[in-house]
């Protein structure tokens, strides 16, 4: 089957930082773009990052710029996303999700695998 397993993910304290893991299984992640998107109790899923399958040429929203890094190791067949100076309203439930068509875009209709989520808690 063709899956996204995520890892990483927890509680942290604001400042903190974590580093999460999108790993393909059962296809080439490389020929992907991917994005990681996060959806926070009560408010509808927001896309944050994305990576493309062109050049790795990538992508991040406002609120996350300078802070959030997403990078691509082919060799591993994984994308990571590493979140640097945590706030608390980074807290979310953080999906990672691939598209085949390979837009720069944070549109989720556009992604066709998705991880399974992975929770993010920032907080004293």
């Amino acid at each position: 089957q063709e899956q996204l397993v995520q890892s990483g993910g927890g509680l942290v304290e604001p400042g903190g930082s974590l580093r999460l893991s999108c790993a393909a299984s059962g296809f080439s992640l490389s020929r992907y773009s991917v994005a990681w998107f996060r959806q926070a109790p009560g408010q509808e899923r927001e896309g944050i990052s994305c990576i493309s399958r062109e050049d790795d040429t990538t992508h991040y929203i406002d609120s996350v710029k300078g802070r959030f890094i997403i990078t691509r190791d082919h060799a591993k067949n994984t994308v990571y996303l590493q979140m640097n100076s945590l706030k608390p309203e980074d807290t979310a439930i953080y999906y990672c999700a691939a598209d085949s068509i390979g837009l720069i875009t944070l549109i989720p209709d556009l992604y066709d695998h998705w991880g399974l989520g992975t929770q993010v808690t920032v907080s004293s």
